[in-house]
Parts: structure tokens; sequence; C-alpha cells
């Protein structure tokens, strides 16, 4: 059976599977990418998982994987193949493509960023599927954005278009990793309102999801620390709609877990911020943390593809 290797390389985890050209995922595992070890440890890790499920993928289909797709956070020069730089993961200008390619025995690979190859598969294949035009905004550790047009997800002229989680809704606000004050992920990513949640409520170890079952038990100081969240994310989703008219919102990530407890005060925020701007819809991510994984497969069919149509 043809297939292809899909991996989805994250902070302290990789998923990965084998993706049949349908998109269906064939085999799927999971393993740590061994940080803790140091950078020389995770890249070795990522191509041993790799050189793994082709030897999986031979033995169980009779063949080799076709191709293989990787996402990877950070910033990525896709188009080079350069996995350029990730603060959780210490590495910087690896030349991750041909790597892998080279530990697979040539067979051609595509590289791209976690939360961009999260959106194509979304775009395809889950919640913005019937849309030619969408932002997906993952709501995690911190806030990414990834533009999706016509079936294709667009990167920017350097390859960071779509950070939304740096767009400063708060001046003078808390300062983020990036250098300034106030950007959307300081005040409305899941590890900002667990943040401030514990805070609130006085235990270190409370996290967004525990706000979330407070503010749904009706505690008020749970319902301010959501609001104020609510608030911060729908001004920055406004300014990306007012920039890219999208027809659908697609929210994901651990913070679009709560379900009716973000989606309907959220989409109660936005329509009340827009004034001339078209409101699109707003919707959950409808593949949760497979979305990496199908995108990669996507990715590394696209790649044959477009292999055989030169």
């Amino acid at each position: 059976m043809r297939h292809v290797i899909a991996l989805d390389v994250g902070g302290t985890g990789m998923k990965a599977a084998l993706a049949g050209a349908d998109g269906t995922l064939l085999y799927e595992a999971r393993r740590p990418t061994g940080r803790e070890r140091g950078t020389d440890a995770v890249v070795e890790a990522v191509l041993g998982f790799a050189a793994e499920l082709r030897d999986i993928g031979r033995a169980r289909f009779g063949t080799p994987a076709a191709a293989a797709g990787v996402a990877v956070p950070g910033i990525v020069d896709e188009q080079n193949g350069i996995a350029a730089y990730s603060a959780n993961l210490g590495w910087r200008d690896l030349p991750l493509r041909d790597l892998l390619s080279q530990r697979l025995g040539g067979v051609p690979v595509a590289l791209g960023h976690d939360v961009r190859t999260g959106g194509l598969a979304e775009g395809r294949i889950g919640a913005g599927r019937d849309a030619g035009r969408f932002l997906f905004v993952p709501l995690g550790t911190g806030i990414a954005g990834a533009i999706g047009i016509e079936g294709r997800i667009e990167a920017g002229a350097h390859g960071s278009a779509g950070e939304i989680g740096h767009i400063v809704v708060r001046p003078g606000g808390r300062l983020c990793g990036c250098g300034q004050h106030g950007c959307l992920e300081t005040v409305a990513s899941a590890a900002a309102v667990g943040r401030a949640w514990a805070e609130a409520c006085g235990d270190p170890a409370a996290g967004a999801a525990d706000a979330a079952k407070a503010v749904e038990s009706g505690d008020p100081r749970a319902a301010a620390v959501w609001q104020e969240a609510v608030d911060a994310l729908a001004d920055g989703l406004v300014t990306g709609l007012t920039l890219l008219d999208p027809q659908t919102l697609i929210i994901g990530g651990g913070l679009a877990e709560a379900g009716d407890t973000l989606f309907v005060p959220l989409r109660e925020a936005v329509a009340a911020r827009v004034t001339f701007q078209r409101l699109p819809s707003i919707v959950p991510a409808a593949l949760g943390d497979a979305a990496g994984c199908l995108g990669a497969g996507l990715l590394a069919w696209d790649l044959l593809s477009t292999e055989v149509s030169a």
C-alpha cells in the first residue's frame, strides 16, 4: 500500500503516523523528544523515529514510504527545509529536511511549521473545509495563527505570517517572550489564563481547565479572569479579521476544549466589536491534537503530486 510518513514534533513529545493517499492514518505512535538530554539528542530522536516508521511501513505494507512530511515548532524556512530556530528544542539553522531525507534513504521530505501544518489539515479536512479563506488560531502555551487561502496556507515573505499572538492588545501590559508588552498571548493563551486563575484562587497548580470549570460553577473570580481573556482575544481576532476578511475563524488548542464556556462569550465579544467588517463564523477546530500529523501527511502527498506534475 502506498503511504507516507507524517511526523509532528512538539516541545516535549512527537506524534507520528503512516498516512494513506486518502488521508487515513494507517498507523499511529508517540515518542518523547528527549529535550532534557540536549539538542543533539532531540535531532537524533526525530531522525530515529522517522526511520522506525519507515521500517514499520515496509513490514506492514510491503513498500517503504513514498515521502515524509514533518511539522516543527519555532521559526521554519519551509522553502529551504531549514528548522531555523526553536527555543524549546534548542536548534538553530538545522537542515532538517536534508537530514531526514538522508536517514530515510533519499525519499523526498517536506518541512512545515507546526501551526501552519495543523491549519492546512483543518482547512482541507477539518473545520475549514468549506471555507475558501479562514484563520486558524490555536490557544495553547502561546497563540499563533494560520492563514488559509483556497486550500493552502500563507507563510508570508519571511515565514512568519499569522503570528496573531504577538499583536499588542494591552499596551504596557505583561512582558512577552518576544520582547513586547501586552501581546495577545500574554492575556488570552491557555497558559495566561491558567496563570491568572492560579493567582486569583491562590492555588499555584491551577490551570486553564480549572478556570473553565470554576466559571461553569459560577465563581465570580473565575468569571473575571475568563472575561479578561475573552475580551483580549476578541480584540486580537477583530484585528485579524479586519486585515484578512476570512469566512471562518477556527479556534483550537487547549482553551477551545472549554466549548460553549469559551465560544458563547467570544462570539458575543467579537460581534460587539465589528463595525464595517463582515462577521465570520467562529467555530471550534475539528481535528484536535491529530491536526499536526494529518497536516504533515498532506504536506508529503502534496510534495509527491508536485513532483509528478513537474
